[in-house]
């Protein structure tokens, strides 16, 4: 399996930014890779950060997509979004496949025992595309063996829309997504799901900083797949996964996490392999005006 070296190289740029930098970039990321919970951008705050996606899907060759993401927290209830994403395939090319752009929006900011977040996303990807950031209606482990030239001559300019729940209770966060995407060039509404479980190793800070503390670390795990669509719902015909995951959020630096991603049936790729970098930039929009102001 031959993997893209320039994604490589741009997520190695991501980690010495916020090690070289630890007064200017922190980050603290939920260790889910489809699942979204309540958290949002602080307002101000730009995250950059990098999604890995490899895998060797049977009957096909193996591959590496990279998804390149600008978060900005717009205000204290609205983050937006925008994702860059490519791939390579091995024996074959590789491509750009897309960009998205996404917001979410927390209707109620004080915290509740459920708390909701609406999520709208468009997508202009193209057949191409394996980053995996959801499975929808009957998407299929056949799909990533479709050539690069014929994928990305199909274009799929795409609404995705999820109603996002999310809890905390003792430590943990347990999230729920359900998405409804459709294709706005026709085809009837796809669904598909995510769940997410996650808990930090320690709840209370030591009392010293330290890199390799309990309370930098936090695992958990996640299930997703399909659920047909709008004229035939249902798990039949569809992709399932499932896998731990586990982050770690380095002091005042990078984010770090990694997941196996196993799949449940036989649409499914056998194990999706995830890993996920990000760097936080606080108050990007005020030091700009600072720089301007001189």
């Amino acid at each position: 399996m031959r993997f893209g070296i320039r994604p490589t190289i741009l997520g190695l740029l991501l980690l010495a930014t916020g090690m070289c930098h630890p007064l200017e970039a922190f980050a603290q990321e939920p260790a889910y890779f489809v699942t979204y919970s309540h958290d949002l951008e602080e307002p101000g705050n730009l995250e950059i950060a990098q999604k890995h996606t490899g895998a060797t899907p049977k009957d096909a060759s193996g591959f590496y997509a990279s998804t390149l993401e600008f978060e900005y927290g717009v205000t204290a209830f609205w983050t937006t979004e925008l994702y860059l994403q490519g791939q390579t395939t091995a024996g074959d090319s590789t491509i750009f496949t897309g960009f998205r752009w996404e917001n979410r929006v927390r209707p109620f900011m004080r915290e509740h025992r459920i708390n909701p977040v609406l999520y709208v996303e468009y997508e202009d990807v193209n057949g191409a595309d394996k980053s995996v950031l959801e499975v929808t209606g009957h998407d299929n482990v056949a799909d990533f063996a479709t050539p690069n030239a014929v994928g990305r001559a199909v274009v799929a300019r795409t609404l995705e829309n999820r109603l996002i729940l999310s809890s905390n209770a003792a430590g943990w966060n347990f999230s729920e997504n359900f998405i409804a995407e459709k294709n706005l060039m026709g085809n009837p509404w796809e669904f598909g799901y995510a769940l997410g479980a996650s808990r930090p190793l320690a709840l209370a800070a030591s009392s010293h900083r330290c890199v390799f503390c309990r309370e930098n670390f936090s695992a958990g795990v996640e299930l997703f797949g399909g659920l047909g669509t709008r004229t035939h719902f249902g798990t039949s015909g569809t992709s399932q996964y499932a896998g731990p995951t586990l982050a770690w959020n380095l002091p005042r630096g990078p984010s770090i996490s990694f997941s196996p991603e196993f799949g449940l049936n036989k649409n499914s790729v056998g194990v999706l392999w995830r890993a996920n970098d990000s760097v936080e930039i606080q108050q990007v929009g005020e030091r700009f005006r600072r720089k301007a102001a001189r």
